[in-house]
């Protein structure tokens, strides 16, 4: 068995291959990340492997190794996705006090990969990337949004002393005729009125973006959508960062990742737990986002939250109502999963 370990980069990438004890089998690689990536790094594999069965192990920096995972996937080998921690944990477990650099780093992935056999292996499903794409977008508009209404809502405040109210929705009619029938310089006037026009375009796109993601969404996750709190874009960022859910084989592996599990931290025989600052924060926006929805109008939740808060006050309450929303999104999801009917592609043999 042969496992190469990869240290990804936007312009090049290093690999390194090592037997099923974690030596190396021969010198780092380090290869373009272009178009002929993948035939170099098949013929390169060739002449070490022999024949052995190869498994790609790549650290989790799916930015710039997507194309890569998918090619090596799409050539019928198994790619596995290695923690940035741990391969750090390996990497100061294996090498020289100090020592860092690209081929070390990927001979900590390939050791990492060897002594964690239930890495998540990689998989390619065309419906959920098309999604994430659009969430990453919708994502980079809104922030741009953001940052555009701050200047409108800052300079109205100062030249007209009004504060406009939410400009993310139509309605923007009345502060443009608000600047038409206040006396102000026309540069000041010939500014704000561009803002406004580009909050409002930034609005038609992102309401495009989330009109799309509906589309997509509704029948990828028909029993996510019915869980109070979650909407078509909050489904559609489930989707995108969790992708095929049959790789969390329980809820608690998915509560892990997500970062609503608590970490245990006793010993002695004095059990304690603290909050996991880690995880997947996206992800854990969403279940934020929900349980304040769920707070409000969901009966259920409402009761929870008051049985807990006397002794875990409201932020303990509302970190246990997260993980029980973990455990009831893992049902659904695992529910519409068995209803799809596209083609996932998974790890194949090579022929």
């Amino acid at each position: 068995m042969v496992t190469v370990g990869i240290d990804p980069h936007k312009h090049v990438h290093v690999a390194v291959a090592v037997d099923a004890d974690g030596r190396r089998l021969t010198r780092p690689l380090t290869v373009k990340n272009d178009a002929n990536l993948i035939g170099v790094l098949l013929k390169w594999i060739r002449t070490i492997a022999d024949g052995t069965p190869v498994t790609w192990a790549i650290e989790d920096g799916r930015g710039f190794a997507r194309r890569l995972a998918d090619g090596l996937l799409l050539a019928g080998h198994e790619v596995v996705w290695v923690p940035t921690r741990l391969m750090a944990a390996h990497r100061k477990l294996h090498a020289a006090t100090g020592s860092k650099s690209d081929p070390v780093d990927a001979v900590a992935v390939a050791h990492a990969a060897i002594a964690t056999p239930g890495l998540d292996r990689h998989r390619i499903d065309e419906r959920v990337r098309e999604l994430r794409v659009l969430v990453d977008s919708r994502a980079g508009l809104v922030r741009r949004r953001t940052m555009v209404i701050n200047q409108p809502k800052a300079y109205t405040h100062l030249w007209l002393d009004h504060t406009p109210g939410d400009l993310t929705r139509p309605g923007m009619t009345s502060l443009t005729a608000l600047l038409d029938t206040t006396e102000m310089s026309d540069h000041v006037r010939r500014v704000l009125i561009e803002m406004i026009r580009e909050i409002d375009e930034l609005n038609k796109r992102v309401r495009g973006h989330e009109n799309t993601i509906r589309e997509l969404a509704t029948p990828l996750a028909p029993a996510l959508l019915e869980i109070t709190g979650i909407s078509h874009v909050s489904a559609a960022v489930l989707l995108a960062e969790i992708g095929d859910i049959t790789r969390f084989t329980s809820s608690a592996k998915l509560a892990r990742y997500t970062g609503t599990a608590p970490i245990p931290v006793y010993s002695s025989d004095k059990e304690r737990y603290r909050l996991h600052r880690g995880g997947n924060r996206r992800l854990n926006s969403v279940l934020y986002t929900t349980s304040i929805v769920q707070q409000r109008f969901h009966p259920g939740a409402r009761a929870l939250l008051a049985r807990h808060e006397p002794t875990k006050g409201a932020p303990g309450a509302r970190r246990i109502l997260k993980r029980h929303l973990i455990d009831v999104i893992h049902r659904a999801m695992v529910h519409d999963r068995a209803s799809w009917q596209h083609h996932i592609t998974q790890h194949q043999v090579a022929t």
